[in-house]
């Protein structure tokens, strides 16, 4: 059973719901589109965000640890989670960010401060030495009270708790396709997916190969049916263009759902894409999964 302080949380989370989406291309090329809304789930934590924070925080406070260290970029999705949930959990957070302090705070930056996450700006070189930290007392100097997280939240329990996305969806569907940034999402869903399904990862990250690197250690079998876009990161992580930012206008304009351009814009445009190019085969059905973060739309 989870900690109670995780289900008195839970407890004020929404229903993620599935939604059919209605295009004049999906009507042309008969493919059905559904969405799997778990960006509705809470207005911060939504999203895959909180699927992998879920157990890994259960196990930080079965320890009894007080402070949850992690590191991500200046745009992390996943430290924008944790620094909410830590303060929502009366944990102390404290996050290595890559890169030289900026003059001016993105708006995740600024949030993750006003959260009270501790924020340690490390060089690329160094950061990139920490990524070989996988368990959670695994980082040098790691007091006994901390807990480490590696980057995005690529745990063995974060995969459980991703893995509910999938016990939530009934019936058969051909694809399942989702942003990708560490890929630890991704292979949460592989590892759970019917072989009969697909799963489709859209990197959000220029150079996107090594991906596949990342998620094959966190496989439980070696299965096979899996790939990843690698063409729809326009320009790299946090990067985006007008095409893109018109892209995410329009779908909001046809179909009511907010995207961002730093994860879900980029998927939806590479699924319209492939639909459009005859990727998929007629009749068939994919569910993409809306991971949040909407806090993204915010990035300059």
């Amino acid at each position: 059973m989870l900690h109670p302080k995780l289900i008195e949380l839970e407890e004020s989370f929404k229903p993620s719901i599935l939604i059919q989406l209605f295009d004049p291309l999906l009507e042309q090329k008969q493919i059905e589109l559904w969405i799997k809304r778990d960006d509705l789930i809470h207005p911060v934590i939504s999203g895959n965000k909180w699927r992998k924070l879920k157990y890994i925080l259960d196990h930080a406070l079965s320890i009894k640890a007080d402070t949850i260290v992690s590191m991500g970029g200046a745009y992390s999705n996943h430290l924008h989670a944790l620094a909410y949930v830590g303060k929502q959990l009366d944990l102390q957070t404290v996050a290595y960010i890559r890169g030289e302090r900026p003059k001016k705070f993105s708006s995740t930056l600024s949030d993750l401060e006003r959260w009270g996450m501790k924020l340690r700006f490390v060089s690329r070189s160094d950061y990139r030495e920490l990524r070989q930290y996988k368990n959670h007392d695994a980082l040098p100097g790691i007091k006994a009270d901390e807990y480490w997280l590696p980057e995005g939240g690529a745990t063995q329990l974060a995969l459980k708790g991703i893995a509910e996305i999938v016990s939530e969806l009934d019936g058969n569907y051909d694809f399942l396709c989702v942003p990708c940034g560490t890929g630890t999402t991704m292979a949460g869903l592989i590892n759970v997916c019917s072989d009969d399904c697909s799963v489709l990862g859209f990197s959000a990250l220029k150079g996107g190969v090594f991906l596949a690197d990342d998620i094959e250690p966190l496989l439980k079998n070696n299965k096979q049916n899996w790939s990843i876009q690698l063409d729809y990161h326009f320009g790299g992580f946090a990067k985006s263009s007008n095409e893109l930012l018109l892209f995410i206008e329009h779908f909001f304009n046809q179909h009511g759902i907010e995207l961002e351009q730093v994860y879900t814009g980029k998927m939806f445009y590479g699924l319209f894409d492939l639909i459009e190019r005859d990727y998929f085969k007629k009749g068939q059905k994919i569910i993409a999964v809306h991971t949040g973060g909407l806090q993204g739309k915010l990035v300059k």
